[in-house]
């Protein structure tokens, strides 16, 4: 696990990186406390957890996990964190108008991914799309698109013939 500071808005978010699952987990006391400015994320992160607890029926252990990061007095804690989907039902949960922005965002992109499932022509534009405003040529964009067609046909015809995908080495 490797632990790491992501900076939001100027704010400090402890994060740590598990290379096993292969996936970043945010301090969700770190979140709340950008989210609400509360003198006391702790005890607010406390209230939303009972809050939810009792609301949605969910076990907070699915998508939250206690694993150890550096606290401020340098020492290494345990502290509750989640996944990227964890921490959007999570701000889901905060009441607060800087939480709004960001609910309102995923709102839109579960719309987007909806209508994809749906049409799934528009996953094909919307990442022509994110290519050109990132400033791509349109030749680097056919050759990048070419490039995974080709890559998923291997990777199906390998499948076809009983190729498994090869589970990443322990490090």
């Amino acid at each position: 696990m490797n632990n790491k500071i992501k900076i939001f808005e100027g704010n400090k978010i402890r994060s740590i990186w598990d290379n096993e699952k292969e996936e970043w987990y945010f301090s969700v006391v770190d979140i709340i406390g950008v989210l609400t400015e509360s003198n006391n994320p702790r005890d607010y992160w406390y209230r939303v957890k009972k809050r939810m607890s009792k609301e949605e029926k969910s076990e907070l252990s699915t998508f939250c996990r206690h694993l150890k990061l550096k606290a401020p007095d340098g020492k290494m804690r345990l502290t509750d964190v989640a996944d990227m989907q964890g921490i959007f039902r999570i701000i889901q949960s905060v009441p607060s108008p800087k939480a709004e922005p960001f609910k309102m965002w995923l709102a839109e992109v579960g719309k987007e991914r909806i209508d994809e499932i749906i049409d799934p022509e528009l996953t094909i534009d919307r990442a022509l799309e994110t290519y050109v405003k990132k400033g791509y040529s349109r030749e680097w964009i056919n050759q990048r698109l070419q490039a995974i067609q080709v890559r998923k046909e291997l990777t199906d015809t390998w499948q076809d013939h009983g190729v498994e995908k090869a589970k990443s080495m322990p490090s």
